[in-house]
């Protein structure tokens, strides 16, 4: 073979190698996965919903869908009402105290209950119910739902007493918590008023600050748990007479 012919040769194989290294490149190329976007809360979508775990309890709206304002049917016509809520309870030594000064004055509240006194004291709910109160969620220990992991929070929601109301503790809340209260059925319920009845001020505080901060259609913040009431239960038997005088009426929210 002429050297001539076979540098010939020996270019088209080296051209062989070159392509078949190419060609090799191109397929690991096209074979390899594409990466997956990750979720930016810049992009304005929300991580996907956290699937329950237990079956959600029976209310009065189909779990996920909007529920209505607890308050909207009552106020309807522009009436002159007050909503009174207390948190924190049934307590076996306060909540009947207040449920006596409600019926003395013609007035109803709104219970928010805790899971885990509601489980130790489960002869107080009827009573409630019995008098035409109402009862709500409270959540069960009455933790920072904000600060928990997506199953405690949805547990502490999802587990509580049953209700087509929800009172976040503390009324710490964010769109995860109101998303979990959705999702439960409920409707997420704050206040209007908060008169610190918790804190003791004084019968005659408590009074005061009801009587000027509230007004048509507010809720009114206080509590038939979490310790000594005493101060509570002598400020309603107080207020709500001097708010009757001016015309208001005092129904239980539609939880």
């Amino acid at each position: 073979m002429s050297r001539k012919l076979a540098a010939v040769f020996g270019t088209a194989a080296a051209a062989a190698l070159v392509l078949g290294g190419l060609f090799a490149v191109a397929l690991g190329h096209s074979a390899a996965p594409k990466p997956t976007a990750a979720f930016s809360s810049t992009t304005g979508s929300a991580p996907p919903p956290v699937t329950p775990t237990t079956t959600p309890k029976t209310v009065d709206h189909t779990p996920g869908t909007p529920v209505a304002d607890p308050t909207a049917a009552l106020v309807a016509g522009n009436k002159k009402v007050l909503f009174f809520s207390f948190d924190d309870g049934p307590d076996p030594v306060w909540t009947p105290k207040v449920l006596q000064v409600l019926k003395k004055h013609g007035a109803h509240a709104t219970f928010f209950q805790l899971g885990q006194n509601q489980a130790e004291h489960p002869g107080l709910r009827e009573q409630i119910l019995a008098d035409g109160n109402t009862i709500g969620s409270h959540s069960i220990t009455h933790p920072q739902l904000t600060a928990l992991s997506a199953a405690k929070r949805h547990h502490e929601i999802f587990d509580g007493p049953q209700s087509k109301c929800f009172r976040p503790p503390y009324g710490a809340t964010n769109p995860k918590v109101r998303a979990e209260i959705k999702a439960a059925g409920m409707a997420q319920v704050l206040w209007d008023v908060d008169p610190r009845d918790w804190a003791k001020p004084g019968v005659n505080a408590i009074v005061t600050n009801i009587m000027t901060h509230a007004h048509r259609h507010n809720i009114v913040l206080l509590h038939d748990g979490g310790g000594d009431r005493a101060q509570t239960v002598a400020a309603l038997d107080k207020v709500l007479p001097l708010l009757k005088a001016q015309g208001y009426s005092f129904p239980a929210m539609d939880c």
